[in-house]
């Protein structure tokens, strides 16, 4: 029987700026049927710039949704970039948390976080515009730190898995084969870094009971 999938996110779940076969969701389902598990491709419910709060927004209005049996979950980087506070994050990531595990049928099992990876190793935060000065890397470095902090131990108090692909996108993502031509968003090649790590976790949380 064929595993229904719902990814929630932002532009990393989307994949600004990579083909649909691309995206790290699709990426993951492609990977897990190889294996033997018979993931669908996701329904996607992701934007370009979405914080977690316009997420979800956006969950209420894709409603009524039913119930998913894998929900993957990525969010708060726009959080960050706009400047609002872990508190803030915190408060909000815990309501879609529990969003994530009721369309997963109450099942925190079903249920898989990725970290927010750190877009101030990338080329377009060593741009200063005519108008914004130069974002500190080590302070993006820092906050992002925070919130993903905040994000696993939520995740831990609630039984969700909590995969950290902040470390690959560090060590690699300033890399122009790891870049989409905007020199902000991760390529396919990073999205499959990163589905190598979601993978064994992924497959854990969905194969058969032996």
């Amino acid at each position: 029987m064929t595993i229904s999938y719902l990814a929630l996110g932002d532009s990393y779940t989307i994949g600004e700026g990579v083909a649909e076969a691309g995206r790290w969701p699709v990426q993951l389902a492609t990977a897990l049927r190889a294996q033997g598990i018979a993931l669908a491709d996701p329904r996607i419910i992701a934007t370009t710039g979405w914080t977690t709060d316009e997420l979800t927004a956006a969950i209420d209005a894709a409603q009524p949704l039913g119930e998913w049996q894998f929900v993957s979950l990525l969010i708060g980087v726009n959080n960050q970039y706009r400047g609002r506070s872990v508190a803030n994050y915190r408060a909000e990531f815990v309501d879609l948390l529990a969003r994530a595990i009721k369309l997963a049928g109450g099942r925190a099992e079903r249920v898989l976080v990725l970290s927010i990876p750190d877009w101030g190793v990338t080329p377009f935060a060593t741009r200063s515009g005519t108008t914004q000065p130069r974002p500190d890397r080590a302070q993006i470095a820092a906050e992002l730190d925070a919130f993903n902090a905040a994000a696993q131990a939520l995740c831990r108090e609630h039984g969700v898995a909590f995969v950290d692909i902040t470390a690959a996108s560090r060590a690699h993502g300033g890399e122009a084969a790891m870049l989409a031509d905007d020199g902000l968003h991760p390529s396919a090649a990073m999205y499959a870094q990163w589905t190598a790590l979601a993978l064994p976790v992924a497959r854990d949380l969905l194969a058969p009971p032996r």
